[in-house]
């Protein structure tokens, strides 16, 4: 009897232990992989977005174009940057190399794992005619985060406006609409960012997809259900209706 009773407890704790170490394991972390190949995209999603400082005098009397081959680490660090089609201009593409190199790439995760990244990134710089004209932008005014403000019903809610300043100029004299939708995690972190429908400017587009990565975002549990949520907002930008700065 007392075997039968000591084999029972036994068995017992094997399943608690089965169970912990399942429910552990669903909580774990991504692991950092170097052994994984690089995930290659055209669409890189940033952490930190270069941080560009030019001025008329640098673009040369005209609107400047690049495009970089970036590769990071799977800590998102950049290791290195390489200019696939130059501004024309030897000082402001290694200005834009430098700017690159100390952003922050936000790592691609597969299957538990963060991987490096291998990417292309287009700068477009716009020389302004006016460089002394109060600047008139565009922060992230999209549809959810207009009726989180005004106390309306709303699927979710960001934890804070995210960060986003669009210069008019930057339209080319068109109203824009950029739709995208991402996931969330149970951190309130988003995820797997995408434009569903671009505003047909790259740079534009880029810029909004940042500001969504960095966002943090609030959740009604009911819509969790251990699943990362799928989740959609837009922005539109009426060209006659923006902040002066």
């Amino acid at each position: 009897m007392k075997q039968s009773i000591f084999c029972l407890a036994l068995f017992a704790g094997i399943v608690v232990t089965q169970v912990n170490a399942k429910e552990n394991s669903s909580q774990l972390a991504p692991q950092k992989s170097s052994a994984l190949p690089a995930h290659l995209t055209t669409r890189i999603e940033w952490r930190e977005f270069p941080k560009l400082n030019y001025d008329n005098a640098d673009l040369q009397g005209q609107d400047r174009a690049a495009i970089l081959r970036v590769a990071a680490d799977e800590t998102g660090t950049v290791t290195q940057v390489n200019v696939q089609e130059s501004t024309g201009i030897k000082k402001l593409d290694a200005l834009l190399v430098k700017a690159t190199e100390h952003a922050k790439v936000k790592p691609f995760q597969q299957d538990g794992n963060l991987i490096s990244t291998i990417g292309y990134q287009t700068f477009n710089l716009d020389y302004k005619e006016n460089d002394t004209t109060t600047e008139c932008v565009y922060s992230f005014a999209s549809k959810n985060w207009l009726r989180q403000q005004y106390g309306k019903s709303v699927p979710f809610q960001y934890v804070q406006q995210p960060v986003l300043n669009i210069p008019r100029e930057q339209l080319k004299g068109k109203d824009r609409l950029v739709r995208f939708d991402f996931k969330v995690n149970q951190q309130g972190e988003t995820t797997k960012v995408k434009i569903k429908k671009g505003s047909g400017i790259y740079a534009l587009d880029a810029q909004v997809m940042q500001a969504v990565t960095n966002a943090k975002v609030d959740v009604p549990k009911k819509l969790w259900l251990f699943k990362k949520s799928n989740l959609k907002d837009e922005i539109y930008f009426k060209l006659n209706e923006c902040s002066t700065h």
